[in-house]
């Protein structure tokens, strides 16, 4: 192994767990599931699917865009366990996709849906983790407007919190706010010290300083155990296995269980596309990763997720771009990053344990801004409304019913504007004088198609009287019966209109 790569691999191994122990606890506590669940997601994302992974520099683990999923998912089929078993049919479904070489499914998607649905998933985030900033633990997550047995929900949260404000958490969780706005300042990320010092890792240090120095003072300030983290202390390999929860597949058999393994499949997948194109863009070498491969691998690893008690895992942009920015070359770094969150999770799971949920929270919040920056909707927003509108149906909708009804809106919102646009763009139109007599080019296109028909319909009854209508056929090889109909009509009708009409390289039949 060439010496250079590996240290710039163990460095940034290093980086990347300080980056991920926190986002993994944080995912965990924000899908309101065993903290556990989410390291050992990280785990397997960073061994066994870099070993099969189809790109060198990007990093799975548990990703935020997954949580909306998971919440709803939990709720829906009522226990974790069987969400697990989701997870596992999910993980083959992913397998599927990679063998029928599906790599391209994201080019299936407007960029404004799939912009959309992570804003979305950015202000479920926030909305979500506010209460939890302020110490009010009492409520599991919830997707949005879904109704608990005590009525709230998280909307209702944000004024049921003030009920059960703990000082403490607020004091470490606007603190918390602070470091992480201070390490995305410029000054922070240029300075050689300061850049490899992550924000999160930051974070949970205050947090264990201040939750610790709190609790030893005033009362008043006191944080009480359930507002830290709660992680099982494993001791030895049969405290692992007792840790570990298996997946029930007694739901199998119902249409719920299959629309949710589905939709993580799809979800799962897309991120997944999305963040290995981002992390092509950055990597140094330009090296293109394969698709097909990192489906494949996606699938591995969450079928073996799902069969340990994981979370669902995809690549994630943040911890493949702090791979890349601190200097990883191949796969080590990634691998030598899991193999430390094990060795945590061994080794000091006392001191995560001191960590306060507000601290994660923070982070998450942070996250969720990220998602759902301002500028994120001003961008689409400039674009015109084919853009904003699919996007900003997909947020409403995420947050009004579900994530895959808010992802199916936006789609068929942006399929319309999409095949607006492909009609109004497919054909060549035109038009001038010749000799006092109006002349008309109407190209047809390479398909045409029956889309096509309202356009044809549209062209042909603006056509002035006595003029000459030139249908050229040159580049067309298929065509619809019913466009070619309209076409076939307004021939037969013309003489009446004196309107004469010429195809050129176009055989009428």
């Amino acid at each position: 192994m060439n010496k250079n790569n590996l240290y710039g691999d163990i460095k940034a191994g290093i980086v990347v767990f300080l980056v991920a122990l926190p986002l993994c606890l944080g995912i965990s506590l924000a899908c309101d599931v065993p903290l556990f669940s989410g390291i050992l997601a990280g785990i397997i994302g960073g061994i066994i699917v870099a070993i099969f992974s189809g790109s060198v520099l990007s990093v799975s683990g548990p990703a935020a865009g997954l949580t909306a999923i998971v919440i709803s998912t939990v709720a829906t089929l009522g226990s974790f366990e069987s969400f697990l078993a989701c997870v596992v049919i999910a993980g083959i479904l992913q397998m599927i996709f990679g063998f029928l070489k599906a790599g391209n499914l994201g080019n299936y998607f407007p960029y404004a849906v799939i912009k959309g649905m992570l804003a979305g998933i950015g202000i479920i985030l926030i909305i979500n983790q506010i209460p939890h900033l302020f110490g009010y633990d009492a409520d599991p997550e919830s997707d949005m407007f879904l109704e608990r047995a005590n009525g709230h929900n998280s909307f209702s949260d944000l004024i049921y919190m003030f009920d059960q404000v703990t000082p403490g958490a607020v004091i470490i969780g606007l603190t918390s706010l602070v470091v992480l706005g201070i390490s995305e300042m410029r000054f922070y990320k240029e300075d050689k010290i300061l850049s490899f010092l992550p924000g999160p890792l930051l974070v949970v240090v205050f947090g264990i300083l201040i939750g610790s120095s709190l609790n030893s003072t005033d009362v008043f300030y006191n944080i009480a155990p359930e507002h830290f983290v709660q992680l099982p202390v494993i001791k030895n390999f049969s405290d692992l296995s007792l840790a570990i929860v298996s997946p029930d597949f007694g739901l199998v058999d119902t249409t719920k269980f299959w629309i949710a393994a589905l939709t993580i499949a799809l979800v799962a997948s897309l991120e997944t596309l999305l963040s290995i194109e981002a992390t092509d863009r950055l990597d140094p070498q330009k090296r293109i990763s394969n698709a097909n491969k990192e489906l494949l691998a996606q699938g591995i690893g969450n079928t073996i997720a799902g069969f340990i008690g994981a979370l669902p895992i995809t690549a994630v942009i943040v911890r493949s771009s702090a791979n890349i920015n601190a200097g990883a070359k191949t796969k080590a770094a990634t691998i030598i990053h899991a193999l430390l969150l094990f060795c945590t999770i061994l080794f000091i799971p006392k001191i995560l344990m001191l960590i306060p949920n507000a601290s994660l929270a923070a982070i998450l919040i942070v996250t969720g801004f990220k998602l759902a920056r301002p500028a994120r909707f001003r961008e689409q927003y400039k674009k015109g409304i084919e853009h904003i509108l699919p996007f900003v149906i997909t947020v409403v909708g995420m947050l009004v019913t579900d994530l895959l009804k808010g992802i199916s809106a936006g789609l068929i919102v942006g399929i319309f504007f999409i095949i607006r646009s492909n009609i109004r763009a497919t054909f060549d139109v035109a038009k001038m004088e010749i000799e006092g007599k109006m002349h008309y080019v109407l190209k047809l296109p390479q398909h045409l198609t029956f889309f096509n028909k309202g356009f044809l319909v549209n062209f042909f009854s603006k056509v002035e009287q006595g003029s000459v209508v030139i249908v050229d056929g040159s580049v067309n090889k298929i065509s619809d019966k019913d466009a070619l109909e309209v076409i076939y009509d307004f021939a037969d009708g013309a003489p009446d209109k004196k309107i004469e009409v010429q195809f050129a390289k176009f055989d009428k039949k």
